[in-house]
């Protein structure tokens, strides 16, 4: 009896180790599923960013022609173009791309002063593609922050936060507007 009674907390407590260790691989596995899904919605990101950035020296072409003595804002946009294109790290890429956003408001504003260039065919053309990347730069963000949400809350939860801990995962910032002034609407007229 006394042998059937420990066979039993044996049998149980290899039980609990078996299914404490499945349980624990398959919270490691959806974190690294988490995390490879933010890195993929980041580089989603990437994509427009550097559309956008090819765009960029094109509209400025076009407007020196029309705003000669705009040099100064047409010299800030492609110094804040050329610094977001360089940025490596995520945390610098979001910080980069605020101030260049920043920089195409100032930008749309100088274009808005000239009404030869917003007839202009090649300029109309320009501004529309920037439109859809921006429309598409939008959703991008708001995807990439939705994994960021969901890997952030589960990292955080427990027990799910000790086996987090242990695959030293860090919190993953979110892509936000830095300013007050780039949470207004942008105003685009032709």
């Amino acid at each position: 009896m006394g042998l059937i009674i420990g066979l039993a907390v044996a049998a149980v407590v290899v039980l609990v180790i078996i299914i404490g260790a499945a349980w624990a691989i398959s919270v490691r596995n959806n974190f690294v599923k988490m995390r490879n899904t933010s890195e993929e919605a980041f580089a989603t990101i990437d994509v427009y960013l550097k559309k956008r950035y090819d765009l960029i020296p094109n509209l400025v072409e076009t407007v020196k022609g029309y705003a000669k003595h705009e040099s100064e804002t047409l010299e800030n946009v492609i110094r804040a173009r050329n610094n977001a294109a360089s940025a490596t790290t995520t945390a610098e890429k979001i910080e980069a791309n605020a101030n260049l956003s920043n920089a195409i408001k100032s930008f749309n504003i100088v274009a808005e002063r000239y009404p030869d260039l917003k007839a202009n065919a090649n300029f109309q053309s320009l501004m529309g593609e920037l439109r859809n990347i921006e429309g598409e730069l939008a959703n991008s963000r708001k995807y990439y922050n939705g994994t960021v949400k969901t890997l952030n809350t589960e990292k955080d939860i427990f027990p799910k936060s000790i086996i987090a801990n242990m695959m030293k995962l860090e919190k993953l910032p979110y892509f936000e507007l830095e300013s007050e002034e780039e949470r207004k609407n942008v105003k685009v007229q032709f």
